[in-house]
């Protein structure tokens, strides 16, 4: 009877004294799990690493059933697993270490008979394999060495598709927050813009819209879902492709705001999300705006004279907020000849200025506004939203996304077909 390796009982470290010149530490001091019944072959294993310029910190498990009780208190760097266990056999030990575990990296120890079963293992996910009885130090070294290497690459090369496929997601859903107008005479000039947050890891639930209808009453909204990430997102874009789709059957007003909030409420991931928005709408020649809010910051008016003025009118609670009790009144408000409105979210102006705690706010975002009066509609959004940013520089820049409107009309031209 073969006595058990000196390092059955737990963990050990062996190898030689001192550590290779140029080696990384991550290479240093591998961590390695056996998995193998036969105390001989364990002791083998034991005797290699000794004789190998790579320390490894070695742990035995005799079967399947105890290397899941070692995998629960410590991950390895590597997993040498015999292929022919009294409780694992084949591909079938392969499949349940990976069960435990998609970090470790896997050598299959197989006899030289076996070699059809080790490249199946390797195709099921392994990455090397050792035939007992041919393998030298040197060569055990490199395979683990290898091994975790290759792992490491495959877990890289994981991350970076899943990466890339949720960039892809968050470019449709961007396209379906920021929609190209729906505009159908020439007296109406648009400026939008849309910014997403420093971080830009989650994309932000901002949206926005402008439509012309059949009567060429111009429609535009904005509006802002609570959070970030795809859930925020997707009902961000559900509730502007329903708000266009209301437009287009002629419901406005309090009754288009009643039914946004039945929507958002049928398509949110979770009770407390909530979304704000301001709807405008001005009819064909108008002087004035008619303007719905629920829960949404005020306006800016954009005057032809270089000056700007802050519009807030009353308005109802965000949507989802109070949904048996909600209402929202219409306001109408006077637009001179020439000016524009500057629909915005909360972004704009909730970044610090600074290091301190203190936030632009909506006086502060006046401010700025009023230093860039005397630009045409595109430089004076382009300029407040630098300006915004410029001031948040200390905290690495605006934290929630960003979108703005200008929308400014001809007086008569409105509309025009």
């Amino acid at each position: 009877m073969v006595a058990a390796p000196s390092w059955a009982a737990g963990p050990v470290t062996v190898g030689q004294d001192g550590d290779p010149a140029g080696w990384q530490w991550q290479w240093q001091r591998p961590s390695v799990l056996l998995v193998e019944d036969d105390p001989g072959d364990a002791l083998l294993v034991e005797e290699l690493a000794a004789d190998s310029t790579c320390e490894m910190s070695l742990r035995w498990a005799r079967s399947m059933a105890h290397a899941h009780e070692l995998l629960a208190e410590e991950i390895p760097d590597c997993v040498l697993l015999d292929l022919n266990l009294p409780d694992a056999h084949g591909l079938d030990a392969v499949s349940r270490i990976q069960s435990r575990t998609d970090q470790a990296a896997i050598v299959v120890l197989t006899g030289l008979a076996d070699r059809e079963a080790a490249l199946a293992a390797m195709a099921a996910g392994a990455q090397d394999y050792l035939v007992k009885g041919h393998v030298e130090p040197e060569l055990l070294e490199r395979a683990v060495r290898y091994a975790i290497q290759r792992k490491h690459a495959e877990q890289a090369a994981v991350a970076l598709q899943a990466t890339q496929m949720q960039a892809q997601e968050n470019a449709r859903l961007e396209r379906g927050l920021l929609p190209r107008p729906l505009l159908g005479g020439d007296g109406v000039h648009v400026v939008a813009r849309y910014r997403p947050g420093r971080a830009q890891a989650l994309l932000g639930g901002d949206f926005y819209d402008i439509v012309q209808g059949d009567d060429g009453t111009l429609h535009a909204l904005i509006g802002d879902v609570s959070g970030h990430g795809p859930d925020e997102a997707a009902l961000g874009v559900a509730l502007r492709i329903a708000w266009r789709t209301l437009v287009l059957s002629g419901i406005t007003g309090a009754e288009q705001v009643r039914r946004l909030e039945e929507i958002l409420m049928a398509e949110r991931a979770a009770d407390h999300v909530f979304a704000t928005l301001t709807s405008v709408s001005v009819r064909h020649g108008a002087s004035t705006a008619l303007i719905t809010r629920a829960g949404h910051p005020g306006l800016i008016l954009h005057r032809r004279d270089a000056a700007v003025d802050w519009v807030e009118v009353p308005g109802g609670p965000a949507l989802g907020v109070l949904p048996e009790l909600a209402a929202w009144p219409a306001e109408e408000v006077p637009v001179p000849a020439g000016a524009g409105l500057v629909l915005f979210t909360d972004g704009l102006f909730e970044g610090h200025t600074g290091r301190g705690k203190e936030r632009l706010g909506e006086d502060g975002l006046l401010d700025l506004a009023r230093e860039t009066a005397a630009l045409d509609p595109e430089p004076f959004v382009d300029g407040l939203i630098a300006r915004a940013e410029a001031l948040a520089d200390g905290r690495g820049g605006l934290a929630d996304d960003v979108a703005v409107l200008h929308l400014r009309w001809d007086r008569g031209s409105a509309g025009t077909r």
